[in-house]
């Protein structure tokens, strides 16, 4: 029997999260960047394995848009988790969240926006004006992976229409990876000899990529675009609540009030919004 759609999607939020804070206990073992790199292979290949997409009949614009669309996922997904590695899990999904937010806003004509809008800055300010365990680094990495969410947010669309199901984001998956692995050359990959190390980020990948796609692309089978984005809006306190849970970090008052103001922010605008905030590959 099939879980409710709303049960779903709170699941794969859940997984998402924790799946992210796991990663971050490992930072000390392995770089993020290579902790990235394997998340993004073993999702390819788990992906590729499940959707076996056809490549007869690509034409040459099919494979731009799934290139354009694997930069996105690869910056985005590298971006957040140097971010995770300088600043609390919670304040960097809230700044990244501001990415998908600023597309839902800029799709609607209703000048009652503008107080979302507001309301997600005053969060932004709020968590300038508490110093607390903020790195400036961090906090630029976060912006980076919110303006990629975006473009996979824009992308998706003409990756949706192009190429069925799931192939579009299996593809798109590959190329993250093979984008990123020359990186390896650089970053602090030793730690993907330990065995235990795979397993733990093998097991990032299936929480934080394969369970959450999959919850999600059976519950919009049944669920409103609206009710999918409200819910999604609950992502930068999953966040917030895995850092904590996992990792042992706490936030200071002003920033779960920053966290607050831009959840709110988020429901408000996809209330009755009929575009869908895209699900995190992060």
């Amino acid at each position: 029997m099939t879980p409710p759609p709303v049960v779903l999607v709170l699941l794969g939020i859940t997984t998402l999260q924790v799946g992210a804070a796991v990663a971050k206990t490992l930072f000390d073992e392995v770089g993020p960047t290579a902790l990235v790199w394997l998340r993004l292979a073993v999702s390819a290949l788990v992906l590729l394995a499940l959707t076996r997409p056809r490549l007869r009949g690509l034409a040459g614009r099919d494979w731009l848009v799934v290139a354009g669309f694997g930069a996105c996922l690869a910056t985005m997904n590298w971006a957040i988790y140097q971010s995770f590695a300088r600043i609390p899990l919670g304040i960097a999904v809230t700044i990244e969240f501001v990415g998908p937010l600023t597309v839902a806003l800029l799709g609607s004509r209703r000048a009652r926006d503008l107080v979302w809008a507001g309301l997600a800055a005053l969060g932004v300010v709020l968590l300038g004006a508490e110093r607390a365990d903020l790195d400036l680094v961090g906090v630029l990495l976060a912006a980076l992976a919110g303006l990629m969410w975006a473009g996979y947010i824009l992308l998706s669309g003409a990756v949706g229409r192009r190429l069925e199901g799931l192939d579009g984001l299996a593809l798109a998956s590959g190329v993250a990876a093979l984008l990123l692995a020359p990186a390896l050359l650089v970053a602090d990959s030793a730690g993907l000899a330990d065995p235990r190390v795979l397993l733990l980020g093998a097991l990032v990948a299936l929480l934080s990529s394969v369970v959450p796609y999959s919850c999600e692309l059976v519950a919009l089978r049944t669920m409103s675009p609206a009710v999918f984005g409200i819910l999604m809006s609950l992502e930068p306190a999953a966040a917030a609540l895995a850092g904590i849970a996992v990792v042992g970090e706490t936030l200071q008052p002003l920033q779960w009030l920053a966290v607050a103001c831009v959840v709110v922010a988020s429901v408000g605008a996809t209330r009755r919004a009929a575009a869908v905030v895209a699900p995190v590959p992060d």
